[in-house]
């Protein structure tokens, strides 16, 4: 069963976020890392590359799927986990723990449409 981390909030294409001040840390989900099994390859952003809400900003492949990354957020891009890069399978390992990128987001108060950690359950228990 994948795990949920309250107080994260949660997009419907399976990015977490947490939010601190106006810098969103973002991620994919334990369900969606299970779900595409051992990740091989992880594309990301450059820093100082714009990321929009709904908008593609990445890629993750696996054995057996590839799959696209939605930003949660509108924003800049500040950094960038190279270490997940350099070694993908660090997402199966704590998806939570293994962050993709940080944004800058113009209006912390903007993020609006994601799951909290109940909603998102929810989601991904169907």
């Amino acid at each position: 069963m994948a795990k949920v981390l309250e107080g994260l909030l949660y997009a419907e294409s399976h990015e977490w976020v947490r939010l601190e001040g106006d810098i969103a840390t973002i991620g994919v989900s334990d369900f969606a890392q299970e779900e595409m099994g051992d990740i091989t390859y992880v594309d990301l952003p450059e820093v100082d590359d714009d990321v929009e809400k709904g908008e593609e900003f990445g890629a993750l492949e696996s054995v057996k799927a590839s799959s696209e990354l939605y930003s949660p957020v509108t924003g800049v891009v500040v950094e960038v986990n190279d270490e997940v890069v350099d070694a993908p399978e660090k997402i199966n390992e704590d998806a939570f723990s293994a962050w993709l990128i940080k944004v800058k987001v113009g209006n912390p108060a903007k993020v609006e449409g994601l799951l909290d950690a109940e909603a998102y359950k929810a989601l991904t228990d169907k």
